[in-house]
């Protein structure tokens, strides 16, 4: 058995492109030792999911005491060990992308993220258990996504995490030194991640996908040092850079400070990829000359938070005025809106960036913030509301800006019994995994007639439309008369 899985696995790597024909017999030696095999024979089969081949030498190995654990840690360890044989050393990969970078920077992206679910790094039969849909809105149709691949942890993983010596390298999972890592029960193995470099604002740094891709080419571009995040006029020019190297892709970064940051801090990074998300197909809603720079295209798009879009043919200039917009909002205070800069010497004011071209111009939203809490509100008065914690209660982070809902796991199983107790009238208070559902679901049952054959979509639906007003809780300025009122009085201030 082991010996027609490893020549599947061989093969599988021949025809990926991750063996080189020279390197065949290297790599089945590799594999020989890994597995504590003496003798082999070739024994082809009909090509496999790599999923599968993976999942059958897991279980070969457990069997034979190779496996320590049966744990999805232990597992997942393992397997990337067994991926890592098979992938290229990093000068190879670099190689590869430099040179189809010059035919076209889509042909060296194109296969660069076909190599990283070659290698299984993007795990594609776990992605493919996420539910997806989408919700027409005012605001244009909003993507939804239910988060399923990342696989929960067996308490036996958790377990030995808690007694594992904690280790400070890498720093952080974004760290380049994460590039091969073996790995272990607190942090998970890379040897079949590779990362390639570039250069922006004259800095380096490596670009890698997200091996949990949210979207299509989902990618993170991370500084080479572990330095903490912030949001300035460098990032703006970096961002602009990105797509100018990348111009069929997006690219943005979280905010820099806790509640409206949403990511990891404390470590430079931004994302991107090769996705159109809703929040670039909304039109300006309001145009302004910015003084100063009356070259660019400047206004307020339709959108449910507060995003100033900077439009122009020169990245510097928009770079500039994006600097001046900045440096504005971190020390603007409009105590009637609530908007505060700072109270008891902390600093609440900060700016989510998002790059793009719009054809052959570049163009930057600035999504205005503010991570002030209140005693009313501890999680942050600009965060969703309490009563939209049933759908989502996470910060708000890049992502859902641009109009994705990242929504968590257990909302899979809890819409389920949802729709099976209202198919079947039960009470929802009586049941935990409802009860917190039933104001919400009380509401739109007096707006829809629900059959078996529709409640799925109209609790989809209904998703959706709680998303929308969960952006809307993050935008600094309500979609009200009120609410842009005042943010005409920022516009005046700049």
């Amino acid at each position: 058995m082991i010996n027609q899985l490893i020549t599947e696995l061989v093969t599988y790597g021949l025809q990926n492109n991750l063996i080189h024909p020279d390197d065949q017999v290297y790599v089945t030696n590799r594999l020989l030792e890994l597995f504590e095999v003496m003798e082999y024979k070739e024994e082809p089969a009909a090509p496999r999911e790599i999923s599968i081949i993976l999942e059958e030498m897991l279980a070969y190995a457990f069997e034979h005491g190779i496996l320590k654990e049966d744990t999805i840690t232990a597992k997942d360890l393992f397997d990337t060990k067994i991926m890592g044989i098979l992938t290229p050393p990093p000068s190879v990969v670099r190689k590869t992308f430099a040179e189809k970078y010059q035919s076209s920077p889509k042909e060296a992206t194109d296969y660069y993220y076909a190599f990283s679910q070659a290698t299984n790094y993007i795990r594609r039969d776990r992605i493919a258990k996420d539910e997806k849909w989408v919700t027409d809105t005012e605001f244009g149709p909003i993507d939804i996504t239910i988060n399923l691949s990342k696989p929960e942890k067996d308490p036996r993983d958790i377990a030995r995490a808690g007694q594992a010596k904690k280790s400070g390298y890498p720093s952080c999972l974004l760290c380049m030194e994460n590039e091969g890592y073996a790995g272990h029960f607190s942090h998970p193995a890379r040897q079949n991640h590779r990362i390639v470099p570039i250069t922006l604002g004259n800095e380096q740094y490596y670009l890698q996908y997200s091996p949990y891709v949210y979207y299509n080419e989902h990618c993170i571009i991370l500084n080479e040092a572990h330095i903490p995040m912030k949001i300035d006029k460098v990032v703006f020019t970096k961002l602009l850079d990105f797509v100018r190297l990348f111009p069929h892709y997006t690219a943005g970064s979280n905010a820099d400070l806790p509640i409206v940051g949403g990511s990891i801090l404390s470590h430079d990074h931004f994302q991107g990829g090769g996705y159109v998300f809703a929040m670039a197909k909304a039109g300006y809603e309001h145009t302004f000359s910015l003084k100063g720079y009356e070259d660019l295209t400047a206004g307020i798009i339709k959108w449910p938070m507060s995003v100033i879009r900077l439009q122009g043919e020169d990245p510097a200039r928009i770079a500039q005025a994006a600097d001046h917009i900045l440096e504005c909002w971190r020390g603007y205070t409009d105590e009637e809106a609530y908007i505060y800069s700072e109270t008891a010497g902390e600093k609440h004011n900060t700016i989510t960036p998002i790059a793009r071209m719009h054809g052959e111009l570049f163009e930057l939203d600035l999504v205005l913030r503010n991570n002030i809490t209140t005693e009313e509100s501890p999680w942050g008065l600009y965060h969703p509301a309490a009563q939209y914690h049933h759908i989502k209660k996470e910060n708000i982070g890049l992502i859902e800006v641009m109009g994705l809902a990242v929504l968590p796991a257990r909302l899979k199983k809890e819409m389920a019994v949802l729709e099976e107790a209202i198919l079947n009238g039960r009470d929802l208070r009586a049941d935990e995994m409802t009860e917190k559902h039933a104001d919400w679901a009380e509401e739109w049952q007096q707006r829809c007639e629900v059959t078996p054959e529709n409640i799925h979509s109209i609790v989809q639906e209904e998703i959706g439309r709680v998303f929308v007003k969960v952006l809307e809780c993050a935008g600094v300025y309500k979609r009200t008369e009120e609410g842009q009122q005042a943010f005409r009085r920022f516009l005046e201030a700049l």
